[in-house]
């Protein structure tokens, strides 16, 4: 298989989208969950039950937000970061590596 037949197309993409219903209640529930935290201390602490209350107000809800729109990467920061041009290490020529290690 090359590399570019395991690329998705964007129709494809496209296939694996998620119901908004789901998407625009787990975005409601991540808000909520952070207004929470943010407004009121005891949601800051822990419970016995269900453990750093944080994490099931906002983390979870978020990871589940990202899950649901197919975790994207960022890409466009790999992509720039390949694109750059840098400055290519050069072999010193046989005589001048020769002096360079006597020299040392």
């Amino acid at each position: 298989m090359n590399a570019r037949s395991s690329r998705r197309k964007p129709a494809e993409r496209d296939s694996f989208a998620s119901d908004r219903r789901l998407l625009r209640s787990v975005q409601q529930l991540a808000l909520a969950g952070l207004a929470l935290v943010l407004v009121w201390p005891a949601a800051r602490g822990s419970s016995v039950w269900l453990g750093w209350l944080p994490l099931w107000l906002v983390g979870m809800p978020l990871a589940a937000w990202w899950a649901l729109l197919g975790c994207p990467l960022p890409l466009r920061a790999w992509l720039r970061r390949l694109r750059q041009p840098g400055v290519q290490a050069r072999r010193l020529p046989a005589r001048a590596r020769r002096t360079r290690t006597a020299a040392a």
